[in-house]
């Protein structure tokens, strides 16, 4: 994305991180009881079993959106480009399964903050290379998707706890997770499969 200077003041460096969008500092944990009437996603009554399935068949599409052309281009200054959702949704997909992991190993374990904003600049979304993010996107999702697979069957109700303090079951963790794939899709302008 190109940004020009004001005029009198130095030129930018290709490299300097784009606007930062406004945070999101939403509670979407209500997404775990109703429809989300922006992307349609309804994943309050998806049963533990079709967890991983969905992870695969949501991040699916990604493979498409980062072939495309401009991928790196933001819709608008402070709306993250293509790419960046990209990067994001890889970065969900990982932090998911340690939080799973952790579930699964340790009683209640409380996750850290993970402020998403703070790593998108931190890791330099914007300049990362689309085929890499396709590459590092599928196997964070097959990697998800295995641990969600592998989930013992009286292991569901086991709890965690955001640095916030909202509550979450291995079930509503991964129904949690589910949204942000689906929503990411949505943002992008795909429809959720």
């Amino acid at each position: 994305m190109t940004r020009t200077p004001p005029p009198g003041s130095p030129a930018s460096s290709p490299a300097d991180p784009p606007p930062t969008p406004p945070p999101d500092d939403k509670d979407w944990t209500w997404v775990l009881d109703r429809r989300c009437p922006d992307c349609g996603a309804d994943v309050g009554s998806i049963p533990g079993s079709a967890i991983a399935r969905r992870i695969a068949v949501w991040t699916d599409p990604w493979q498409s959106v980062l072939a495309g052309e401009d991928v790196a281009v933001r819709p608008t200054p402070t709306t993250w480009s293509p790419l960046e959702y990209a990067c994001h949704v890889r970065d969900v997909c990982r932090l998911f399964d340690e939080r799973l992991r952790l579930m699964l190993t340790q009683d209640a374990p409380r996750f850290a903050n993970w402020d998403q904003d703070e790593t998108a600049l931190a890791e330099r979304y914007h300049e990362q290379d689309p085929t890499a993010v396709m590459r590092e996107l599928a196997v964070a999702a097959a990697g998800w998707a295995a641990s969600y697979r592998d989930v013992p069957d009286d292991a569901w109700e086991r709890p965690g706890l955001r640095s916030d303090g909202s509550h979450f079951t291995v079930l509503t963790l991964g129904r949690y997770g589910l949204h942000d794939l689906g929503h990411h899709l949505h943002d992008v302008g795909v429809d959720i499969p």
